[in-house]
């Protein structure tokens, strides 16, 4: 029997019951703190030598130098070539259709003139270069080297610099064929905090990044949070959630599965269900007991539903929304029989799966929409990884003599109210031009 809550609206003490289920506390310990701070420090003193040094230490891989570490074109291409077709064909898919969407998030330069011939604008620029973190080993993940290359290369980005640990050596070659098939220029055989040191400070051979994106452990987010400023971060993302809102008519397996391909992922996971149907919640809670044992990951999907999963009961459809603007989720799948309907009462979620045979899974590798997302409520005020986060705004003005004359009488009055008289006076010498008064 799995231990799995249930919650009701209905029931006192309801919302401190459910805030508590969601609160996650993904801050490291001080002495992970030290050590990633002693270890950022030492890479950005003594660059190649400290991250070949931490590499043969963390990863047991007896590299001579960094140029060691560095995994070439012909080992690029060697994995792509040794992937079964079928993996081939399904990752170039993937990577085509989230190449097709985020063509549509690119953001165009603009400006505008006005009738003193002024003008002004935005200029839109990609990013230099972005460094790409993808865990390794075991935990390999493909689809998110997709995920985070493919919208880089849309938005213009002309370097995109991979770091992935091989841990005795073992390298991934979907990770790889994936890279190749998105087009990362170069990829480096490090990990942990050391290969963060690397991209945001550079060492003589891994070049400095301006942007660092994709998951990692413990390690890796401290550092990314260490050096953000230095450079920037796509976030720091705490384990995956998926809610499901359901009206009841929705196969119970299908649902069960559904909260399990989130579970999966770690024992912090957080799979949550909303209906006001307790006899579906029943029936849901039964494919649950059933469907269980036969996964492979059992265990981890065991003590994910036990820790932070929930079955909650809602009166109707708009409790159901209210409750889910609360949490905020990374994953809403809206299993119900008009999404449409219900979709412009949800506010806040990082990704919205819409109607029954619209599996979460889907988002995670092929739809096309990004599967990197907020997690931990941050969904109330961020927003997927896409082409904007590698691109950047600079803002355009272009002064006719007119609009100097005029743009400078007010700037004048409001500088030498603030005291700043230079700034008053470097707009009240263009006065004279243009100024018919």
């Amino acid at each position: 029997m799995i231990e799995l809550r249930q919650l009701n609206t209905a029931d006192a003490g309801f919302w401190p019951e459910l805030e508590n289920l969601l609160a996650w506390e993904g801050v490291s310990d001080a002495e992970v703190q030290q050590r990633v701070r002693d270890i950022l420090a030492d890479v950005r003193a003594r660059g190649d030598a400290a991250v070949v040094e931490y590499t043969r230490r963390f990863d047991r891989l007896e590299a001579e130098d960094m140029a060691a570490l560095e995994i070439g074109t012909a080992r690029i291409e060697q994995a792509l070539a040794a992937i079964p077709e079928s993996q081939r064909e399904a990752l170039a898919r993937a990577a085509e259709r989230i190449r097709a969407y985020a063509e549509h998030q690119k953001l165009e330069s603009w400006t505008y003139t006005e009738a003193d011939g002024t003008v002004l604008g935005q200029q839109v620029t990609p990013l230099d270069r972005v460094g790409l973190y993808v865990p390794g080993g075991k935990a390999a993940y493909p689809s998110s080297v997709l995920m985070n290359a493919v919208p880089a290369k849309v938005a213009g980005v002309p370097e995109v610099i991979m770091v992935v640990p091989t841990p005795d050596g073992e390298v991934n070659d979907l990770v790889l064929a994936a890279a190749a098939i998105a087009g990362v220029d170069r990829i480096f055989a490090i990990g942990g905090a050391q290969a963060v040191a690397a991209l945001a400070y550079g060492t003589e051979t891994v070049p400095q990044v301006d942007k660092i994106v994709g998951p990692g452990n413990i390690y890796v987010a401290t550092a990314k949070g260490m050096v953000f400023g230095t450079v920037g971060i796509d976030m720091i993302a705490g384990p995956s959630e998926i809610l499901v809102i359901c009206d009841g008519g929705t196969d119970p397996d299908w649902i069960a599965m559904d909260l399990f391909s989130q579970a999966e992922h770690d024992e912090d996971a957080q799979p949550l269900l909303i209906s006001p149907d307790a006899g579906f919640l029943d029936a849901v809670r039964a494919s649950i007991e059933r469907l269980l044992p036969e996964m492979e990951r059992a265990d981890i999907i065991r003590a994910s539903l036990t820790r932070r999963g929930a079955l909650i009961q809602v009166r109707d459809l708009d409790e159901a929304a209210e409750v889910a603007n609360f949490i905020a989720p990374e994953h809403l799948e809206l299993s119900v029989a008009d999404p449409e309907a219900l979709l412009p009462r949800i506010r806040h979620a990082g990704a919205i799966f819409m109607g029954r045979y619209t599996a979460e899974a889907l988002g995670d590798y092929c739809a096309g929409p990004n599967h990197v997302l907020p997690t931990s409520r941050t969904a109330r005020f961020s927003s997927p990884l896409g082409v904007y986060d590698f691109q950047k705004r600079s803002s355009l003005i272009f002064c006719s003599p007119g609009g100097a004359a005029d743009l400078g009488r007010t700037a004048s009055v409001l500088a030498r109210g603030e005291g700043l008289t230079a700034h008053a006076r470097s707009a009240e010498y263009r006065l004279g031009e243009g100024d018919d008064d």
